[in-house]
């Protein structure tokens, strides 16, 4: 009765909506701006807390940063490593040592910090600056990880002064303690972004709000909270196929709506040109039941559904070290198992999402990644006659019910009372905690919740980037292991992974630690997500990507 009266509420919405984009079409400028240039339009309502490709930590940072900087390699649209400010680049047989031509026509922004206010080239003394910067405790970047423990060091693990190394101008290498398969899949991150030491030197931490960097837009305004500009760079070294200068927009406007609903309604007047993650209410007023776009909204502008990097999961907290209150079942393999089955999470994804989504019956790489296989990797579909056996062997029935506390945030509400639900049809009472995001997020970071909602976002598109989750050398907070999960043959299969050059093969090992996680239960795996991504019809160009990336170098905005 709740939902069918919600829908009512959001039919209402809908006509008031369609009546407001009547009235704006006459006076929206269809990305003129008021002049002959052409300006993107979005939005952030997540906090941008910085410009500086060293803090590129969250979705906000890295789109913004993504349009002012580049790195040595990067990915295209299928995900797969092109050349960059590099040209090329080889890798040694020993796979240690990653040698890298810079191309000869990268210039950074003009700016009053280089001679004359004209951008320098960018040389691989710039490339040696930058990842030194990265990894410099006085930088305190977010973004250390990716060289630590990863490129050349002593034994006590500080990192060597030869681990980055500019041979002359034009070459540059990089030294790794042992092979790492995903290394190059590490350079397209933001983290690794080129920027000059001029700049850095002049602003010192300022440099989050001063950006000079060698990317298609050049910075030009950020009124906190409210909008940042950025202007095409004319003096950009990339071209299309018709030897066309990119980019083709004239300047690009961030701006900073955080209520949700009043994004989208911006977005229909016309004021913004592309939405991407639309949440529920909104979600239900564009698409049907099953996921398909409602007639009403057919044509006036374009709404695409992309798979998404992105795993969401629930985690049990294996060892009880730092638990006020440990609870002995989560240790028992049979009731983790219980659990997972009795999810529909078919059922879940359709009803509460619009079927964005797909139901999480493998295990936690997601299906966007190529060496996922849901046949050879087989997780847990929905079996509540399952569920009550593995209960009542590990002892728990109706007279002694299991009883759990769920963990999560106000945005997974629903999901956590639809769980609870199906969880008290086979006899289980859990109770709901819901936190604010951050002390959510301290409180499992810090292993104290021992059952949780959470998600993991890829940072770079391979498996060993998921499979990190369980390996027992990434205990949280230092690692991403955050439920403490402990397993000899997993990391045996983790640290061959890592050195395997042969493809195929790699992936049989991913996939045989996948197995291993989907047994032991560690974690339960909800859905692999989607994404869906609103556009105005006159853009073209903004091609989607698993990694949900925003670059706008080819993008076009017509009349």
């Amino acid at each position: 009765m709740q939902i069918r009266t919600q829908r009512l509420f959001l039919s209402t919405v809908f006509a008031l909506l369609s009546t407001v984009l009547l009235l704006c079409q006459s006076c929206t400028e269809a990305g003129k701006n008021g002049t002959n240039k052409t300006v993107f339009r979005y939005n952030q309502p997540e906090a941008l807390s910085s410009l500086d490709p060293a803090f590129a930590r969250n979705q906000a940072n890295i789109w913004a940063t993504t349009q002012l900087y580049n790195g040595l390699v990067e990915l295209d649209q299928e995900l797969k490593i092109g050349p960059g400010i590099a040209k090329s680049w080889e890798v040694s047989e020993d796979g240690r040592t990653y040698t890298f031509i810079l191309r000869d026509d990268v210039y950074f922004h003009d700016h009053e910090v280089f001679k004359g206010g004209k951008g320098r080239k960018v040389t691989a003394q710039d490339v040696a600056y930058s990842f030194k910067r990265i990894i410099d405790p006085a930088t305190a970047s977010t973004g250390a990880w990716i060289f630590n423990d990863k490129v050349l060091s002593d034994k006590n693990g500080a990192i060597s002064d030869t681990a980055f190394l500019a041979v002359n101008d034009s070459t540059f290498k990089i030294y790794l303690n042992e092979p790492f398969i995903a290394f190059l899949e590490i350079l397209t991150m933001p983290y690794a972004f080129i920027v000059p030491q001029e700049a850095v030197a002049k602003y010192g931490k300022d440099f989050r709000a001063n950006p000079v960097g060698t990317g298609p837009f050049v910075f030009k305004q950020w009124d906190e909270g409210n909008a940042i500009i950025m202007h095409k760079n004319p003096n950009y070294w990339k071209k299309d196929e018709n030897g066309v200068q990119l980019p083709y927009l004239d300047a690009v406007q961030i701006s900073f709506i955080t209520d949700r609903k009043s994004e989208f309604l911006t977005f229909m007047q016309g004021k913004l040109d592309f939405l991407s993650g639309v949440r529920e209410g909104s979600r239900d007023l564009i698409l049907n039941n099953d996921g398909t776009v409602q007639d009403d909204f057919k044509g006036k502008f374009t709404v695409r559904k992309e798979p998404y990097l992105n795993t969401e999961y629930i985690g049990f907290q294996l060892d009880p070290t730092n638990l006020k209150d440990p609870n002995p079942a989560v240790q028992d393999k049979r009731v983790r198992q219980a659990l997972n089955y009795a999810i529909n999470k078919k059922e879940m994804v359709a009803y509460f999402r619009n079927n964005i989504g797909i139901p999480g019956h493998s295990g936690m790489v997601p299906p966007s990644l190529p060496s996922f296989s849901e046949e050879k990797v087989p997780g847990y579909s929905y079996n509540p006659k399952k569920a009550k056996e593995l209960l009542t062997a590990a002892g728990y029935t109706l007279q002694k019910p299991l009883k759990m506390r769920l963990s999560t945030v106000a945005e997974h509400k629903e999901l956590a009372e639809y769980m609870q639900k199906k969880w008290a049809e086979i006899g289980v009472q859990v109770e709901i905690d819901i936190n604010q995001g951050p002390a959510h997020q301290e409180t499992v970071d810090n292993g104290r919740a021992p059952f949780f909602m959470k998600s993991w976002l890829g940072d770079y598109p391979d498996a060993e980037n998921y499979l990190a989750l369980f390996y027992s050398k990434n205990f949280s907070p230092a690692g991403p292991n955050k439920t403490h999960f402990v397993n000899a043959e997993f990391d045996k299969l983790y640290e061959q992974a890592k050195l395997e050059r042969d493809v195929k093969k790699r992936w049989e090992l991913y996939q045989a630690m996948d197995r291993i996680v989907v047994e032991e239960v560690p974690v339960i795996v909800l859905y692999y997500d989607e994404v869906l991504r609103l556009t105005q019809n006159n853009i073209e160009g903004l091609e989607p990507n698993p990694m949900n990336m925003l670059k706008l170098e080819r993008v076009r905005k017509t009349d």
